[in-house]
This record gives structure tokens, C-alpha cells and sequence, in this order.
């Protein structure tokens, strides 16, 4: 019992750090639209995807040199800001 309520406890302070079931979505079930897809270098380019806000996702790619900025800006991506280690913000709205 306790072991759960420090959990609870530690999960209302640090809710993007303590998961409570480990993910599992695969990189083929994808937040992205296709052309996107294709713009960051294609599905096999993709570490990881997470859903930052209502207006941002955050990509982490094995390649960077595979991005396509042209290429997203054509797909609807507005904004892109690419940092070190192959992580990019995709910048989707207003």
C-alpha cells in the first residue's frame, strides 16, 4: 500500500517522468500524417515521437541529415526547430 501511494505521490509532482505502463506504441503506429512521414526521412528514420503540447511534437531521429525542412513546411509543418542529437520540435499550429 505504501509502495502505491509513494508512487501516486511522485507521479502528481513528475507526471512526464514516472509512466505507468511502459510504452509500447510502435514507430509504425505514428502521430505524424504520411508526408511528414517522409519529410523526417521515412518510418525507419524515427526513434521516437512524443506529443510535447497541443502544438508541438518532439521527434527523435537516427539521421538528422535526412530531414526534408522544405519538404515539411510544404506538408503543413509551419515551424521546425531541429537541436543537437537528431532531436526535432515540429512546430504544428499556432
Amino acid at each position: 500500500m505504501f509502495e502505491k501511494l509513494q508512487q501516486a505521490f511522485w507521479k502528481a509532482l513528475t507526471p512526464d517522468l514516472i509512466l505507468e505502463t511502459p510504452p509500447t506504441a510502435a514507430v509504425a503506429e505514428t502521430l505524424l500524417a504520411p508526408a511528414v512521414l517522409e519529410a523526417l526521412g521515412g518510418a525507419d528514420n524515427l526513434e521516437s515521437q512524443q506529443r510535447v503540447a497541443l502544438t508541438r511534437v518532439r521527434v527523435q531521429l537516427q539521421d538528422a541529415g535526412r530531414l526534408d525542412a522544405a519538404a515539411l513546411k510544404a506538408a503543413g509543418v509551419p515551424g521546425v526547430m531541429v537541436l543537437d542529437g537528431g532531436v526535432v520540435h515540429l512546430l504544428t499550429g499556432l
